[in-house]
């Protein structure tokens, strides 16, 4: 993994914070928000196949990738740990097998219909998506950014990624939303957690309803889509310092 250490400082006394991307995505994307953030060490991760990193030989599945970063994360002391769509998926991941401070899960997969750009790959056999439709894919997020400007960069990110990995991990994040179990790993662990949602553009109404019934902490942010920390910058960072400087 490309590993590295962001704006802020790095004395001992400031707590570590990780900021782990979804998919297609890159580190690039935190970068406005650890802006907005001093006071803590932030560290970004571009995660095996995304941004930075070398593309593996085949594709490697969430629970390798999830198990990779907590063998990391042990060599340090507990950090808190942000993650974004995929991202926060591979949070509840982390947590169930390591210890950490505080978990940020940024409208993070829960339900099916959280399932977007996954969604889209997923109807795709590996072999037409490596063919073809991954340039689809790229192409209508590119045309939808002229409204969507963070469809743009993301567009950008996905330019780096493999698309082996975007396609293994597009068919397990349908199949782990659809399953229904995020919810409760994410309820079930026992660490200070937040869920920051996108309002009304990002989670679907479902998640937020389950998020309810499951009694997770959560937050929602309006009006906002899926990139809820770039749509509302500045109201996310406060919400989100206000919770790691609580933990």
């Amino acid at each position: 993994m490309m590993v590295r250490r962001g704006q802020g400082p790095r004395e001992e006394r400031h707590p570590r914070v990780v900021w782990i991307h979804g998919l297609g995505e890159s580190s690039v994307s935190f970068e406005p928000v650890v802006a907005k953030l001093p006071g803590f060490q932030h560290v970004l991760v571009d995660l095996p196949g995304y941004g930075r990193s070398p593309w593996p030989d085949g594709a490697q599945g969430l629970t390798e990738i999830a198990e990779q970063l907590a063998r990391w994360l042990d060599e340090e002391p507990p950090a808190a740990i942000v993650g974004h769509s995929m991202g926060g998926v591979l949070c509840t991941f982390v947590a169930e097998r390591t210890a950490v401070r505080a978990v940020v899960n940024i409208d993070g997969n829960l339900t099916r219909g959280d399932c977007t750009f996954s969604a889209l790959a997923s109807a795709y056999s590996q072999g037409d998506f490596i063919a073809n439709g991954f340039a689809e894919i790229r192409a209508q997020a590119y045309a939808d950014g002229a409204k969507r400007p963070e469809l743009r960069t993301y567009h950008a990110a996905m330019c780096f990624a493999s698309p082996q990995m975007f396609h293994r991990h597009s068919l397990e994040l349908v199949e782990l939303s659809t399953a229904g179990t995020l919810g409760p790993r994410l309820a079930a662990l026992r660490v200070p957690k937040l869920f920051v949602a996108g309002v009304p553009d990002g989670v679907c109404p479902e998640t937020r309803a389950l998020l309810d019934q499951l009694g997770v902490r959560w937050l929602g942010i309006e009006p906002a889509g899926h990139w809820v920390y770039l749509d509302q910058l500045d109201r996310f960072a406060a919400a989100v310092g206000a919770f790691l400087s609580e933990t």
